[in-house]
Parts: C-alpha cells; sequence; structure tokens
C-alpha cells in the first residue's frame, strides 16, 4: 500500500546539476524518517543521505558532504535529494527509502527501511 515514487533522474555533464524527488503516498509521511541510496552496477547499494521525520536532523556519506542536500516538504509529502557538482563516480541508481521508526533520528542502515522506491537513474559524464 506504501509506495514511493522517484523522478528527476537524468544525464548530466560532470559538474552539473541534478534535483531528485520522491513522493510518498499510502501512509502519513510526516511519521517515517527518509533516506537516499545508491548503487552502481556490480557494487552495494550505499548510503547516500537520511533525514529525520522533522526535517531536524541530517546526515550524509562523506563523499557527497558538501555537495548534495536532503530535505522533505511534509506538506507535499515528497523528500529531495538536490545534487550539485556532480561527478562522474556519482553515476549510479538512486533509490528513496521511508522507515517507520518512533522518535526523532536520522537512519543509515538498509535494513532498518520499510519501504522503497523503484530508483532513478543518474548518470554523469565525464
Amino acid at each position: 500500500q506504501v509506495q514511493l515514487v522517484e523522478s528527476g533522474g537524468g544525464l548530466v555533464q560532470a559538474g552539473g546539476s541534478l534535483r531528485l524527488s520522491c513522493v510518498v503516498s499510502g501512509r502519513t509521511f510526516s511519521l517515517a524518517a527518509m533516506g537516499w541510496f545508491r548503487q552502481a552496477p556490480g557494487k552495494e547499494r550505499e548510503f547516500v543521505a537520511a533525514i529525520s521525520r522533522s526535517g531536524g536532523r541530517t546526515d550524509y556519506v562523506d563523499s557527497v558532504k558538501g555537495r548534495f542536500t536532503i530535505s522533505r516538504d511534509n506538506a507535499k509529502n515528497t523528500v529531495y535529494l538536490e545534487m550539485n557538482s556532480l561527478k562522474p563516480e556519482d553515476t549510479a541508481v538512486y533509490y528513496c527509502a521511508a522507515a517507520y521508526v518512533a522518535g526523532i533520528t536520522t537512519i543509515i542502515t538498509t535494513r532498518r527501511y520499510d519501504y522503497w522506491g523503484q530508483g532513478a537513474q543518474v548518470t554523469v559524464s565525464s
């Protein structure tokens, strides 16, 4: 019943920007901690960014700090990932995920997320 629908992926040149969006339906969005993950071919899924239920706390993998920004708009049931200064090594399928866990927290472990989006391809050319 819970669905996460991503959009905003595409092809961009190195140094460019993209903004991913993920709309959540089927359950109260404001109760979910949200995260973004990515997976490149032949590699395991990697944590990218997370945000708490209210948006007051965020967390990032070191490789994207200063370049990516996670945010949410609870009135629109949407979480965003703003990606700037993109590099070829950012190329991957990006997934949004929702974790219905009590408390004010960020979640960076894949196993703790309950629902996942279908993935959005991001390709960065050099």
